[in-house]
């Protein structure tokens, strides 16, 4: 009697920015994945915020897919992780256009993510959020590099010896100078497609460019995005905590950027507002410098509560001297730049789980939406007289 050969299902990871920890096959259908994780320089504060994995051979099969190992720590403090019924991941059959998983349960007992998922076809992706890889913005650069409004700087080299890039649009001698930085994390991919939206509306709009300089640091931790990692470099050294310490070897990284900064006050350059955009899972807020900037903080504030899609969980926040204490390497950018040069710092944080502007939970073309309308309220601000 002649049997049919039933492909089997397989899980990959061999690919740019894909991670997972263990896979356990438990029947052909089923599968518990590991959520691989990151840990700093002394073995602490786990961070299992990413996976990213590719199914074949799924055709015509329903699976179940559970993704465990999500406990984790943060800033000293032990979780259960940051993977939860908030935030069900998304599923792609090209690799490009992205939708979350309908069907899933969140078990806090163990915990674990379970996923049931009725293939549309053989192949599919599935991530925590939706990937932004260093290839991604290989594109969007080989896109607009020919723009005369556009020039491109080297500033460093990553730990992993890939080139750490500053962005400057708009030509000429402006009145006002805005920095802008994102992907300081490796997960946080909403940051950097917040990031293109932003670089194609500033190249689009003359208006934006007439009375501002714009520097972008687009790309912070491109090592941690190669490899799918969470939070921290090649070295485990965080790159928005580490802002009181300068260590080129270890931290080549905050080297570079904190040198690009201090290469443009040296030469006379202003900084009229400086953003690094974040995300979380489940709170979305601003934070604004340690000290002083308070009108300019409470303007900035209310233009992105009024004109953009930003949802805050919380009121306008400052922060502090440092995240910790007594420690040293423990500083954001935004409290190492007020520390150093009493700039004018923000942090935004953007949750990837329900957004009730948006009456759902965000994906990239809603990103990269907030990152023109962050542009043009930006603008606004500094513009103001």
């Amino acid at each position: 009697m002649w049997l049919p050969v039933l492909a089997l299902v397989t899980i990959q990871t061999q690919f740019d920015g894909g991670s997972l920890g263990r896979i356990e096959k438990v029947s052909e259908t089923h599968f518990r994945l590991g959520v691989k994780g990151d840990k700093d320089q002394d073995g602490r504060n786990r961070q299992a915020n990413w996976y990213y994995f590719r199914v074949d051979g799924a055709s015509g099969k329903e699976l179940t897919l559970d993704i465990v190992d999500l406990p984790g720590e943060y800033n000293y403090k032990a979780n259960e992780g940051a993977i939860t019924k908030d935030t069900p991941p998304v599923i792609s059959y090209d690799g490009s256009h992205w939708r979350h998983v309908e069907s899933f349960e969140y078990d806090p007992a163990e915990p674990k993510l379970r996923l049931r998922v009725k293939p549309e076809g053989s192949r599919f992706w599935i991530a925590h959020v939706a990937p932004y890889t260093n290839e991604t913005l290989a594109r969007l650069r080989h896109e607009i590099e020919g723009n005369p409004e556009f020039r491109e700087e080297k500033i460093g080299k990553s730990v992993g010896g890939r080139d750490l890039v500053l962005w400057t649009i708009g030509r000429g001698h402006r009145k006002k100078t805005v920095w802008l930085m994102f992907r300081q994390h490796s997960w946080e991919t909403g940051s950097s497609w917040a990031g293109e939206g932003a670089v194609r509306e500033l190249l689009a709009n003359a208006a934006l460019r007439r009375d501002v300089t714009w520097k972008i640091i687009p790309l912070c931790d491109p090592d941690g995005v190669a490899r799918g990692g969470v939070r921290f470099n090649l070295n485990g050294y965080d790159l928005n905590r580490n802002w009181d310490v300068v260590d080129a070897v270890k931290m080549p990284e905050i080297t570079a950027e904190r040198g690009a900064v201090k290469r443009w006050l040296d030469q006379g350059g202003r900084v009229d507002l400086f953003l690094s955009l974040h995300n979380t899972e489940t709170v979305e807020y601003l934070e604004g410098p340690p000290a002083g900037h308070r009108e300019l903080a409470r303007r900035f504030y209310e233009l992105l509560v009024e004109r953009t899609t930003f949802f805050p969980s919380r009121e306008l926040s400052f922060a502090s001297e440092t995240t910790t204490a007594g420690m040293k390497g423990r500083m954001t950018v935004i409290q190492g730049l007020y520390k150093d040069w009493k700039l004018p710092g923000f942090l935004m944080e953007q949750r990837i789980s329900y957004n009730g502007k948006l009456k759902r939970l965000p994906l990239p073309e809603d990103r990269m939406r907030f990152g023109a309308e962050l542009a043009r309220a930006v603008h606004t601000l500094v513009s103001a007289p």
